[in-house]
Formats: structure tokens, sequence, C-alpha cells
């Protein structure tokens, strides 16, 4: 019972299997291998985008900071939503490598950065001249870290808003496809369809063993993302293994099937939470990832019996009133199955 991230699940059999088969003989390294051509062909082709750049990292922290650094100068403003992915798990990566850009927090409602939020934050900033940060690139989480997914129309909504100022925008896509597969919608319509320039399409968090891809729309960016992937420590010797990873990923629709049932599982657990006496959802999921309220001493119980998950603030004591609620997060894997989600639930439950 293990809901703690679809980080702590296995690797989708497909991806092992392409690793092992990547594995015979000699490949030329940095991306040079015979496989990294038909990934870019396939991405390319998923988000019908035939000029598009592909660049592979293993960490969706070094896809997120390396695009963004390539966005940004380090005198720029990165504006993001309060709790966007970048601002809360990143340990200070988009600030590393945009060498000091600062991240201007921006708010709304269910994790989800308004038009007119956005707008007035970029209107106070880069109004000092010389004396403040100029106006940067926008990221935006997909899903949300509450759990939640903009549509399309509010993703275009705020590339609006970027646009008339000019600026650049990102699409932050650890869970990438669990966002696609709850919008029912095709890469290309949640990124420059909707005017994204930019996006990390993750794999990690969806049946990889450790692959990300940051494409660029404009290829005009791929040399310098080509070179602060080098000076940033990011570039694979034996790129081969990331290759074929991705590879396999996008055969085929591997990755929005993975992330489907992902998203199914997580569909049931919520539905099973709003059961449990004295429990509520903080948001109604859009995908994998569930933040809920749920009283002391369901927790006790579930955890006694082995359930893994996190609570919030971390610090967390399971001592204290059994009836008082507790904020927690729960995230389905693709390999989680129904059973499981039954038995966490009855636990819940009592």
């Amino acid at each position: 019972m293990i809901f703690a991230s679809d980080n702590t699940g296995p690797a989708a059999p497909e991806i092992m299997d392409a690793v092992l088969h990547a594995n015979a003989g000699y490949q030329m390294p940095y991306g040079n291998d015979t496989i990294m051509p038909g990934v870019t062909q396939k991405i390319r082709d998923l988000f019908e985008a035939p000029e598009a750049s592909v660049h592979l990292v293993a960490t969706g922290t070094a896809a997120n900071a390396l695009a963004l650094a390539t966005l940004a100068n380090p005198w720029d403003g990165v504006f993001m939503h309060r709790i966007a992915h970048a601002e809360e798990d990143e340990c200070g990566a988009p600030e590393f490598y945009t060498n000091g850009a600062k991240l201007v927090l921006v708010d709304g409602a269910d994790g989800k950065m308004t038009p007119e939020a956005l707008d007035r934050a970029i209107l106070a900033t880069g109004d000092k001249g010389v004396h403040g940060v100029q106006r940067g690139p926008v990221t935006i989480t997909n899903i949300t870290e509450i759990g939640t997914a903009y549509s399309l129309d509010q993703i275009r909504a705020l590339t609006d808003v970027a646009n008339s100022y000019g600026l650049k925008t990102h699409l932050d896509g650890a869970r990438f496809a669990n966002a696609c597969a709850a919008l029912d919608c095709t890469p290309a319509e949640m990124t420059w369809k909707a005017g994204i320039d930019g996006v990390s399409f993750g794999g990690t968090k969806n049946g990889c063993l450790g692959v990300e891809a940051v494409v660029f729309f404009d290829p005009a960016q791929a040399w310098e993302l080509e070179l602060r992937r080098k000076r940033g420590a990011h570039l694979f010797s034996k790129h081969r293994f990331l290759s074929a990873q991705m590879n396999a990923y996008v055969t085929d629709g591997l990755w929005l099937r993975l992330a489907e049932r992902a998203n199914v599982r997580a569909a049931e657990l919520a539905e099973g939470i709003k059961t449990v006496p004295g429990a509520s959802l903080e948001a109604e999921p859009a995908g994998n990832m569930i933040f809920a309220h749920i009283p002391r001493g369901a927790h006790k119980r579930a955890m006694a019996a082995g359930a893994k998950y996190y609570l919030f603030p971390f610090n967390a004591s399971l001592d204290g009133p059994e009836d008082e609620t507790i904020r927690c997060r729960f995230v389905c894997d693709w390999s989680c199955d129904g059973e499981t989600v039954q038995r966490l639930l009855g636990l819940l439950r009592g």
C-alpha cells in the first residue's frame, strides 16, 4: 500500500526491455546513439511539431531548471503559481541554473494562476528600470501541485497574457501524461496550440527508470539548451539508456496508457475517501494525485497496517485527538491495482 509518490512504483516492463536491448554492443555517447534520431522524430510526431528540438535529461528538476534557464535572463523574474512545482519542489534549482532569476509567485485557487493575477504580477514587475528585475517567462504546472488540472482554455488564457507582454511560456509536465489523460487532449493541444513555447515532458513519474524530455517548439532555443545541459552536468555519456527509455515510452501510446491506469486508480481512491467518516478532499483531483483531510485515527489504522503516504506538514504527529483531521497526499502510479486501493479505503474507514 505505497501511495507516497508515483516515483515509488516499478518501471514498466516495456521500459526495462528497451534498456536491456540497448545494452547490447557499442553506441556513440552524448546523444549520438542510433536510437535518438527516432526518439526525436517520434516526439515531433506526437506533438505535431516537425521542427521541435528534443533534449533528454534524467531528472525532472534538470528538465525544468534548464528549460527556464534557457528562457530567462539572470535579471528576470519567472512567473508561476505560489505552489508551482518549480517553487515547491526544486530546492532553488531554477534560481541556480538561471544564475539568479527571481521567482515571482502568483495567486489563484486550486493551485492554478488566474489570468488577472498573472497580469497584475507582470505589471508590478519590470517597472523600476535598472533597479528592479525584468519581466521573464511564465511557467505552468500541469498536473498542479494539489492534483488539479489547468483546462486548455485556462492555459490559453495565461499564454495570451504572457504573449501580450512578449514573454515566453513553459509547461512543467512532470505529470504531463496524467494531465493529457485527464483532459482527453493531445500533447499539441496542451502545448503549442495553447501558446506554450517549451515543455518538460515527464517520463520518470509514469513508468520510466529516469528520463525527461525538454521540448522547444522554436528550434532557435536548441543550441543554448544543449550548452546549458552540458555545462550543468546533465549531458549523459551513456545517453543510449535515456534514448531507449524515451523511445519505448512514446511508442504505441505507452505513455498515455500508463497514465490512464494511474488516473483510474486515483479516481477510485478519491471517491472512496468521500465515504471515510470525517474525511474530505481538498480539491477534486484531475489526475493521479489526491490531497485530502482525514481524521488522525484513520491515519493511524492505515499506517499501522503498512500504508505509506505523506502527511502535511511532514512533521505532523499521529499523537493527539483521533477525530482531528490531518492533511495528506496520495499518489497512484501506473502499477497500482484496485485491490490495493480498496484495502487502503477499508483501513481508513475502520
